[in-house]
């Protein structure tokens, strides 16, 4: 068993596409029509195989509470993988992200968290 596809809340597809295409360098994978909203997924440009990310919209009352609860509390929505974090830090800045924790190295790994501007803290890791 593996995982193909985890879920990502957003306040708004289009905007939440843009940015993390745009700005974070995703590739889209899926763009579909489902009524009112659309399955979009994304990948990483170096797995294009791999496990995508679905835009789900935070339209259910359970969702949006739960997103606007933890982004309160400054906890993270998901984690990212970079192998430069400083490197991807500053580009990131560069592109005006906005980020609640600068890269800290805790032990082994050093972690950064930032704002998607789609409802959530985002954190993202470099190990060594």
């Amino acid at each position: 068993m593996k995982i193909i596809v985890t879920s990502l809340f957003v306040q708004d597809q289009d905007k939440a596409l843009t940015f993390y295409t745009e700005i974070l360098g995703f590739v889209k994978k899926h763009d579909v029509p489902t009524g009112e909203f659309r399955w979009i997924t994304l990948v990483s440009p170096d797995e294009q195989n791999g496990t995508e990310l679905l835009l789900e919209p935070n339209q259910h009352p359970a969702a949006n509470e739960y997103q606007k609860k933890i982004f309160a509390e400054g906890i993270p929505a998901t984690m990212f993988g970079v192998p430069d974090i400083r490197k991807e830090y500053e580009r990131l800045v560069e592109n005006g992200v906005k980020f609640t924790m600068e890269p800290t190295k805790m032990g082994e790994i050093t972690i950064a968290v930032f704002d998607d501007t789609c409802g959530n803290l985002i954190q993202m890791m470099e190990t060594k």
